[in-house]
């Protein structure tokens, strides 16, 4: 729903060249987009990982101006919570929700909100939905679980829950 990935990428080599003098091209960072920041920076096997957190949530204000809602989510949202409950499974922490979500005040479509912080395992895994499933009091026949990457599949078939992808987040490469 919000286009982050310029921010979050460029933040990230930044520290990571900044810091641990590692270069890296921005596409060999594109597996960090969708799982949580702390399962990023053990991919990237640096040890002290709370510091390397801090540091990327610091660098990541350089580069606030560049996020913004993906266009037409706001209308969707609207046009959806009209016949459906929304929820939302994140793999951002309630902070990071709050500075981006809540910052756009698309939180306001959201009955039940599942974040990084509220589960001990993150997506792929299936446990944040699966607690979403069981706050909601919905079982996994009932829900459409939408997502925009790889690990949020991995977490909806692993919960036997259908995946609708979204395309919001696709980029022409070319």
């Amino acid at each position: 729903m919000i286009d982050t990935e310029y921010a979050l990428l460029h933040s990230l080599r930044d520290i990571l060249k900044e810091e641990y003098d590692r270069n890296y091209k921005i596409e060999e960072l594109e597996f960090a987009l969708g799982i949580t920041g702390e399962a990023a920076i053990v991919q990237l096997e640096i040890s002290n990982i709370k510091y390397a957190i801090e540091l990327w949530n610091d660098k990541l204000n350089k580069y606030k101006e560049t996020v913004c809602v993906f266009n037409g989510i706001e209308e969707l949202l609207k046009q959806l919570s009209l016949n459906y409950k929304l929820g939302i499974v994140t793999s951002k922490t309630k902070e990071e929700f709050e500075e981006e979500v809540v910052h756009f005040g698309l939180n306001k479509y959201f009955g039940i909100i599942i974040c990084a912080d509220d589960t001990k395992k993150h997506k792929p895994n299936p446990e944040p939905l699966l607690k979403y499933m069981e706050l909601a009091n919905a079982k996994n026949n009932e829900i459409i679980y939408i997502g925009d990457s790889i690990y949020d599949m991995q977490c909806a078939k692993a919960s036997n829950v259908d995946f609708v992808f979204a395309k919001w987040a696709i980029k022409d490469r070319t």
